[in-house]
């Protein structure tokens, strides 16, 4: 009480009136903090509305089995006697009549493997959604509902890229369903509730809040995670996350943990992200996504101030399929993305969820900043092969290398000209011009991930202007130091062909 009174001002002699006050203030205080301690009381409300949707997933697989050989060893090793007796032991276990002369490392014929996990009904009349990891090579699934009874699932389709699956149950009844609702609105503390199957002890509620959103786990191209604390652990997957209302708003999906349980750190996928793959899946039994053709990069701040890019934002292109549907609407690489379909590019990866969630055929306007002005593309959308290979850009420049080999000292690179020696040296595709780099410096060989050269990668272009020898590049270098520019932008091809632009300090 002392503690509360000195917020009165120090010396003061309390009063009998104050006191009540304080003592009235002091008990609100407790109740409250006992209440936000409890959480929400809605927490109970939507998990008895949504429990009853929420079901297990059980599959099995059959696996062929082998008798495992025994360790190796050394002769002499005080182990060598053990691990000889243990394993007698275990063969005397299988089977006295056991032919000695058989192979111990023979087949022993299929196993069936059991995986579990959860999931979740969408619809009455009997749409499960789960993860794709749950049911991935399973020849057979079940769905277990909350009051135990049990259904045998089909697979109506796959997608791997987002994690997710939709199954379909035949039931005499309709079954008890949720509904999504707007994972964009999800605020960060918002209160949230995790139903699931965590270790197979079937129907359990956790909570937690919102921890973050948009959260990038690097486990897929159309990262955006919601983050939470609510205790998700194995077997949680494909799960629920609910919001106080009872709609579904994530699908659990993951977790960091080093020891397999939950150290509230969990990941789900956002409903915006799912509700169109689970369409899809419910039409056409795959995924239909939206494909332009080219491959991106991230806009540094370096690549950003040579642009004159403010603030930093977009989708650096580094390289054009030549079958795309970029090429043909003139989008070229060192183009920037800074809009697609009306939609602000804020950083690299906003483009591919964007792309992918656009329909099939549609024109869609793009924004591209093309040296340093604004101008616009209007694109007919392909459809993703899931099969595609990696965009590999054209790297063909003009003006003929020379055959003699020239070495030149800049930007922290020792080039040469491209010659028959060094293609063959460093396996250069005959259809790669430029300017070979021979030697880095330790700080551009090992520095950020945007640098990072190596000798056998070729200097395509400086400044989007093609180079084809060490003198047109020095050239173009001396040019921007003489502009007063800081840096210079490299399209830098790998052997392979795979290109990328790097930022380098003309300093």
């Amino acid at each position: 009480m002392s503690g509360s009174f000195l917020l009165l001002g120090r010396g003061a002699q309390p009063s009998r009136a104050m006191l009540r006050v304080a003592l009235v203030v002091s008990a609100l205080a407790l109740t409250s903090g006992a209440a936000l301690a409890r959480g929400p009381e809605h927490i109970a409300d939507a998990a008895e509305q949504a429990i009853d949707a929420v079901v297990n997933i059980s599959t099995t697989q059959k696996v062929e089995s082998r008798v495992g050989e025994l360790p190796k060893v050394p002769p002499g090793s005080p182990m060598e006697e053990f691990f000889e007796d243990f394993f007698k032991n275990r063969r005397g276990q299988q089977g006295e009549n056991q032919n000695p002369n058989q192979n111990p490392n023979r087949d022993r014929g299929p196993r069936r493997a059991n995986s579990l996990g959860s999931g979740f009904v969408i619809d009455p009349s009997g749409l499960v959604v789960t993860n794709n990891h749950v049911i991935a090579d399973a020849d057979e699934i079940q769905v277990i509902f909350n009051d135990g009874s049990k259904l045998k699932a089909e697979l109506i389709g796959t997608d791997k890229k987002t994690d997710l699956a939709l199954l379909r149950v035949k039931s005499d009844k309709p079954l008890k369903s949720v509904k999504f609702g707007d994972s964009d609105k999800l605020r960060l503390g918002e209160w949230v509730v995790a139903i699931g199957n965590p270790f197979s002890l079937g129907g359990t509620v956790t909570a937690g809040i919102v921890s973050a959103r948009n959260r990038d786990i690097q486990s897929g191209p159309y990262d955006n995670y919601i983050q939470t604390d609510a205790s998700i652990n194995r077997g949680n997957s494909g799960g629920p996350l609910f919001n106080l209302d009872g709609d579904v708003i994530g699908i659990n999906t993951a977790i960091i943990s080093p020891s397999g349980g939950s150290i509230g750190i969990g990941f789900a996928v956002p409903s915006k992200t799912a509700i169109p793959v689970i369409d899809q899946l419910k039409q056409f039994g795959d995924v239909r996504r939206g494909w332009l053709g080219v491959r991106i990069q991230q806009v540094t701040d370096d690549i950003a101030a040579s642009l004159d890019i403010k603030p930093v934002r977009g989708a650096l292109i580094a390289g054009i399929d030549e079958k795309g549907p970029a090429k043909p609407a003139g989008i070229e690489a060192g183009d920037v993305i800074l809009k697609f379909d009306g939609k602000d590019i804020k950083e690299m990866r906003d483009l591919p969820r964007i792309v992918a969630d656009t329909p099939v055929g549609k024109d869609v306007e793009v924004l591209i900043l093309r040296k340093g002005k604004e101008e616009k593309r209007t694109v007919k959308l392909g459809r993703l092969d899931d099969t595609e290979k990696p965009v590999q850009a054209k790297v063909e420049t003009t003006g003929p290398a020379e055959d003699k080999s020239t070495v030149k000292k800049t930007l922290g690179l020792e080039l040469s000209n491209v010659t028959d020696d060094l293609r063959k040296k460093y396996k250069i595709r005959d259809s790669i011009k430029g300017v070979v780099i021979t030697g880095v410096d330790s700080i551009l060989s090992s520095g950020s991930a945007d640098k990072r050269l190596a000798p056998g990668e070729v200097v395509v272009e400086v400044q989007y202007e093609p180079v084809g020898t060490t003198e047109a590049l020095q050239t173009q270098v001396d040019k921007l130091k003489k502009d007063g520019k800081r840096t210079a932008i490299l399209l830098i091809a790998t052997p392979e062909g795979d290109t990328r632009f790097v930022a380098l300090n003309l300093q």
